[in-house]
């Protein structure tokens, strides 16, 4: 059972681990959980609880006895039965189901919306009947009131069956070119569909009439979201008499109170992906909605997020178990995902001993792997005097780095440096005293670390705080005061290095700047000092000296860099001149060679003289052995050359 956690909220994955092959015979079953520790541990909640290649749909019984679910390949329905934790029945279909509706308490009357626009009916014994829709359909819902079953899908009518008389009744028409979903609310039964040109139009059911129309596509569209097309309405639910929530195609959630036409919220969810899936939790009053991707649950008022799980594989569908913390999911993979989140409820009646699994899990956690082991880089290992170790069991390597023990970590930075907790200690007490001293009257002091920046930056602030006064514009917030550069003037590591190549080359820029700017601000002040008929001539004025001293401080930045580049090079001449002096100073200590048995010592230029003589041409080297002697070359009697050489030792 893996355990995650978001903002302090445990989910429990209870399909976690490894699943056996259907075809293994039991014995073979028992013999891997003995051998195996992984399988044995693992929770089976529900026996078998998957499908052969993948699973679309999902839905629980309104006894919540029964859990349906829909998937392929071949397409099939199966059936678990909660109170026996097993399968109670499985049916293989012709056609692959969109999306079903159980409209009894148990499973006794099931109705399919299939690919092939047919609609299948099963009763508690299984094929009751099959009849087909006009055009193709995407969703259904049925009216209990009436015994209607309204069909959406690629037509802008909507279709209705009424399954007391059995048969089809005038449809609805729409303004819509396509419809992708639709629901009814279960306490007024207003029917409300989603087109494909992203609104929403509701009817009344008893006088099959349009009562409402909603532009979800341009609520949907903030100053924060990017959209690449027109957002197309994917999904829909209600809530109570009053409010539905709307899913979008590109991935935003818009809860609407019916009485405004526009949302309370909009949500999110940062993928561009279809919302899939939208459920309601009234204990906490929270929105569960999730795409392909992500299950995201946020509070309905605020939008905050709650938590979120991400599974494995693509999700197609979630239901959420009533009045309980289960949550499952169809999604693109054999095996159903099942998760426990104690925080959304207790465990249901037929798994209740989960409450206290759970709890004990609580009261002994244990610690993950990586809690022993310290990841270190390379720079770490030579710091602690540790490179002789790589390659070694002792360190494993991963990415950048390596994972080592914590003990041996710990150990060799003891020995590296035995007085590290005494100066993290002092760090310690001086950063509690500099907090005491904050909370006296403190007067306007330089920082330790950075003194000339803050000056600088001190400076800065005033000048602008005057020019935005007189300006009658707000003040920027001061780089001084703000928490996330607060380190740059307190930690010694952030100290700026004047006398680093980068600092040289770069400060004659920063300092014209700093003067140019300063400038512009004495003209400027100028300007508004003077009166609005005089305007126009000084502003003139202002332009050409500013020109004329743009160009001044451009020729002086460029000989100022010119200079220090000067000097740096007259530096590192200077060291280089310091490094060959230290090297003419070293004394070169005598080595000593072993020759091994068989071999004679000539000199050391042997190989050196090797190497000139395989650079020379063929012919050179016939020459010069010709001169040595172990080689002669003469003409034979066939007009032929022959060459008789000796072999060196």
């Amino acid at each position: 059972m893996q355990v995650s956690s978001l903002n302090e909220v445990k989910i429990y994955s209870l399909s976690a681990g490894r699943s056996l092959p259907e075809w293994l015979s039991d014995r073979k079953k028992r013999a891997l959980q003995k051998k195996d520790v992984d399988i044995r541990r693992r929770i089976e909640l529900i026996q078998d609880f998957e499908m052969p290649t993948i699973s679309t749909k999902i839905k629980v019984s309104r006894d919540g006895q029964y859990i349906m679910a829909v998937g392929t390949y071949k397409p099939r329905v199966r059936c678990f039965d909660t109170y026996q934790l097993s399968q109670k029945f499985e049916r293989c279909l012709d056609s692959e189901v969109v999306t079903f509706e159980i409209l009894s308490d148990d499973y006794s009357k099931i109705v399919f919306l299939q690919c092939g626009r047919f609609v299948e009916f099963h009763s508690q014994h299984g094929h009751y009947y099959k009849t087909r829709i006009p055009k193709f359909g995407r969703d259904f819902s049925y009216h209990y009131p009436s015994c209607d079953l309204y069909f959406v899908g690629a037509s802008s009518e909507v279709y209705r069956l009424n399954l007391e008389q059995g048969r089809f009744l005038n449809s609805l028409q729409t303004e819509a070119s396509e419809s992708n979903v639709c629901d009814i609310n279960p306490v007024h039964f207003l029917f409300a569909m989603g087109t494909a040109e992203g609104k929403v139009e509701c009817w009344d059911p008893r006088t099959r009439n349009r009562v409402g129309l909603l532009d979800c596509a341009l609520s949907s569209v903030t100053a924060d979201t990017e959209i690449e097309g027109l957002p197309s309405i994917s999904t829909l639910k209600f809530d109570g008499a009053l409010n539905m929530a709307v899913g979008t195609s590109t991935g935003q959630v818009l809860l609407y109170d019916l009485r405004s036409s526009n949302p309370l919220i909009v949500k999110d969810h940062y993928y561009g992906l279809p919302i899939k899936s939208i459920q309601f939790h009234h204990q906490l009053d929270l929105i569960i909605s999730a795409d392909s991707r992500i299950i995201k649950m946020w509070n309905k008022d605020t939008g905050k997020i709650f938590t979120s799980l991400e599974p494995e594989h693509d999700i197609n569908d979630v239901c959420l178990y009533p009045n309980s913390g289960m949550l499952m999911t169809a999604n693109e993979a054999p095996k159903m995902n099942i998760y426990y989140i104690p925080v959304l409820g207790p465990a249901p009646k037929w798994c209740s001993f989960l409450d206290n699994l759970t709890e004990e899990l609580e009261e002994n956690p244990e610690s993950t792997v990586y809690d022993d082991y310290k990841f270190v880089t390379k720079k770490d290992l030579e710091n602690l005097g540790l490179t002789h170790l790589i390659g070694s069991s002792l360190l494993r390597a991963y990415m950048h780095g390596f994972f080592m023990d914590i003990r041996l970590y710990h150990k060799a930075k003891m020995m590296a440096n035995p007085f590290a907790y005494e100066e993290y200690r002092r760090e310690k007490i001086r950063q509690k005293i500099e907090e005491t001293r904050a909370q006296r009257v403190q007067l306007k002091k330089l920082p330790k670390v950075n003194k000339e920046l803050a000056l600088k930056l001190i400076e800065e602030e005033g000048e602008e705080q005057q020019l935005s006064k007189k300006r009658k514009q707000k003040n920027l917030p001061s780089l001084l005061k703000d928490d996330r550069f607060k380190v740059m003037f307190e930690n010694p590591d952030f100290q700026v290095d004047e006398q680093s190549e980068e600092f040289r080359l770069l400060n004659p820029l920063v300092s014209k700047i700093s003067q140019k700017r300063k400038r512009k601000l004495k003209i400027l002040e100028e300007l508004e000092a003077q009166g609005a008929e005089e305007e126009e001539e000084p502003e003139g004025k202002a332009s050409d000296a500013e020109s004329s001293e743009s160009s001044d401080d451009e020729k002086g930045w460029v000989e100022e860099v010119r200079k220090q580049r000067k000097l740096l090079r007259q530096e590192e001449k200077l060291k280089r001149q310091e490094r060959l002096k230290e090297d003419q100073q070293t004394l070169l200590k005598p080595q000593f060679f072993e020759i091994k048995e068989g071999e004679e010592f000539r000199s050391f230029k042997d190989s050196a003289k090797k190497q000139k003589l395989m650079k020379k041409t063929l012919e050179d080297r016939l020459k010069l052995e010709e001169k040595l002697g172990t080689l002669n070359v003469s003409d034979t009697t066939v007009g032929s050359k022959q060459a008789t050489f000796k072999l060196k030792k």
